[in-house]
């Protein structure tokens, strides 16, 4: 850790003094440690205990009031008070809890269940009808709260919108008949994958045993992480911050799905998506980025052509976009960079 600190603050600028000096190491110590075979700490390190430090006795006498039948579903921040109202004093809490995690004894202690670590979900599409994301969204209405809930499903590869409703209220039966229609429309892809959050209606029952009959294959958000879904979150912005949304709320459910509309099909049609170099999500979807954006490559070609000084490098990307990933890796895999090579 030492040498990696070391190498990043040399690789800014500072001197290798100024940075030892904040580290704590002499410069001799990291030269030595940055020879071939001599990468070990030969340090000496302390050469006395600590005044402060706890005795054997001491040290075993925590550890039994930590484990009694009083005290060993209660955190050390529960215990250091207890013991204190009790006229006893034992150890300060950062004590308890460093000696515990020494006897590897700092594991969950109560009932609750212990805390479980989500991976990020990663999905990649290379093609349509691959990965799907969908989520909830609210639409105001002319009563104060109460509102309209427009169900959007997108296409991760071509960001088309393949199916859409707008209810009155927020459920997993309307979630179902949404995805039953969308997939039918699909033509019944295989192997889809539909990412979504931990909302109620994407977690119900009838909606998972809906996607299991499709054979479509559910990923989820983690808990309590709002840009898991960012797909979806992105395009209810784009929605939400048309000039044409009314300033207005709806008076009613046919005016806002009547404004949905509208909506899906400009955005579909007519919207240049800047992630996929500004062709339309129908273009994208049915296959005619490539002739598109290989027009524009030769209209600048053709501008260059015309008048090359003022072009100092060479004209714009108007390569399609290729792979999608949702959640990418910061360290890809053989796979994904084998898909995006493919793209």
């Amino acid at each position: 850790m030492i040498l990696l600190a070391v190498e990043e603050g040399l690789a800014q600028g500072a001197g290798l003094d100024a940075i030892c000096e904040r580290l704590g190491v002499t410069a001799r110590t990291v030269q030595r440690w940055s020879r071939p075979g001599m990468a070990e700490d030969r340090r000496c390190g302390p050469r006395s205990s600590p005044a402060n430090k706890l005795t054997e006795t001491e040290r075993k006498s925590l550890l039994t009031i930590a484990n009694s039948a009083e005290f060993r579903d209660l955190s050390p921040k529960q215990i250091v008070p207890r013991l204190a109202d009790q006229g006893t004093y034992v150890a300060s809490e950062s004590t308890f809890y460093r000696v515990l995690r020494a006897e590897e004894q700092m594991a969950h202690r109560g009932r609750a269940k212990a805390p479980t670590k989500r991976p990020q979900p990663e999905l990649t599409a290379c093609k349509p009808h691959q990965v799907w994301t969908w989520d909830i969204t609210y639409l105001r209405s002319s009563v104060r709260g109460m509102f309209f809930y427009l169900y959007l499903v997108v296409d991760l590869y071509s960001r088309r919108i393949v199916g859409w409703e707008v209810q009155n209220e927020e459920s997993q039966e309307h979630a179902k008949r949404l995805m039953l229609s969308a997939h039918e429309a699909a033509g019944n892809p295989v192997g889809l994958r539909l990412h979504q959050d931990n909302g109620g209606p994407m977690k119900g029952s009838t909606f998972l045993a809906t996607l299991q009959w499709l054979g479509v294959v559910p990923s989820f958000s983690r808990p309590r992480v709002s840009d898991d879904n960012p797909f979806s979150e992105s395009l209810f912005r784009t929605l939400k911050y048309r000039p044409s949304y009314p300033d207005k709320p709806f008076a009613s459910l046919e005016e806002a799905r009547a404004w949905v509309t509208t909506f899906v099909a400009w955005y579909n049609t007519e919207h240049r998506h800047s992630a996929i170099r500004f062709v339309t999500p129908d273009e994208r979807h049915f296959s005619r980025e490539a002739e598109i954006l290989d027009h524009r490559h030769q209209v600048y070609e053709h501008a260059r052509s015309r008048r090359p000084e003022r072009w100092t490098r060479s004209t714009r990307n108007w390569t399609p976009a290729g792979v999608v990933r949702l959640g990418p890796s910061p360290n890809p895999t053989p796979k994904q960079e084998e898909l995006k090579q493919a793209a």
